[in-house]
């Protein structure tokens, strides 16, 4: 008996009328709008908007459902699916005055059925008039630049825009997209013509940087060349004062050495008048040292430096 009954009521229902979204240009149906069978089998996803003798008694929930003949009426069908909508193409002038032509998608849910049914009239074509004017108002806030580089953020300000009015009419505005953004053909050709040069302006822009680079390099090797050059230097200089110290202390240690064989080979020692003044005798034998330095090689002056010092050991010395 129930499954004749249910069969009745499949085949009892009737497109009596569109579904409340409907517009001029095109109609959705989530369902068409069944008569009242007792039995009712509500699908998934729908909500089915029931009224007892024309005022508003309760909303089906998807499964089996039970209604009392011929006072219950089902009076909307609406879809909890979300809805994609397509945004026609409108006109729009940006702040720097440029006309733009602009088309977008709108995706929307029904979040509450009892007002998407009364609240508005056509949620559809509301909502679709209340994305245009959105639209509109915020491309009015940005230049022709930014309209193309801040697209995300102009999609969440219409969004949010929409979400505000449209929280009366039990609807839920999930995403915004602009599909076309279309400029006039002179705009599009300044653009062209702009993007050109600023690829210029970077050529040229890393065209010197690599001169400036390579300048820099140069000068800093050369910098450094000089750097080395000068310690250089220097270490020959050290290394040359080294040297002669060396061979002032050698030629005293040789004076010292020399009077003290004397005085251990004689008895008789005839010195000099200035024998105490070994500076002086040092500052002798490193002058005879420079000037020989001039012309002969480290070593053989120094060999030079031990003759010489031999020579005033014999000229100091004498025996009886």
């Amino acid at each position: 008996m129930l499954r004749t009954l249910c069969r009745a009521g499949g085949l009892l229902l009737q497109r009596t009328a569109p579904r409340l979204w409907v517009t001029p240009a095109h109609q959705r149906w989530a369902s068409s709008l069944p008569m009242n069978t007792v039995i009712l089998f509500v699908p998934q996803q729908e909500a089915w908007v029931v009224e007892r003798m024309g005022r508003f008694h309760r909303i089906l929930e998807p499964g089996l459902n039970f209604l009392i003949p011929l006072l219950d009426r089902i009076r909307y069908v609406q879809s909890l699916k979300e809805i994609v909508i397509d945004v026609p193409e409108q006109s729009a002038v940006s702040l720097d005055n440029v006309t733009l032509q602009i088309d977008g998608v709108l995706y929307l849910r029904i979040l509450d059925p009892f007002k998407a049914s009364y609240g508005v009239e056509d949620p559809e074509y509301a909502v679709t008039q209340l994305a245009q004017t959105t639209m509109r108002s915020e491309l009015g806030k940005l230049t022709l630049d930014k309209v193309f580089r801040e697209r995300e953020s102009l999609n969440s300000n219409i969004v949010h825009s929409i979400n505000q009015a449209s929280d009366e009419w039990g609807i839920r505005c999930l995403r915004y997209e602009i599909k076309d953004i279309h400029v006039p053909p002179r705009v599009k050709e300044s653009m062209q013509m702009q993007v050109e040069a600023e690829r210029r302006k970077r050529a040229t822009v890393l065209e010197s940087e690599g001169t400036r680079e390579a300048a820099i390099n140069v000068a800093e090797g050369r910098k450094q060349a000089q750097i080395l050059a000068s310690e250089g230097e220097k270490a020959e200089q050290i290394n040359k004062a080294n040297g002669n110290a060396a061979a002032s202390l050698s030629v005293a240690e040789q004076y010292v050495s020399a009077f003290s064989n004397l005085a251990k080979e004689s008895n008789t020692i005839l010195l000099p008048s200035n024998t105490g003044d070994i500076s002086g005798m040092v500052t002798q034998a490193m002058t005879i040292y420079s000037t020989l330095a001039k012309t002969s090689p480290a070593v053989e002056t120094l060999e030079v430096v031990e003759e010489k010092s031999e020579e005033l050991q014999n000229q100091s010395t004498s025996t009886p």
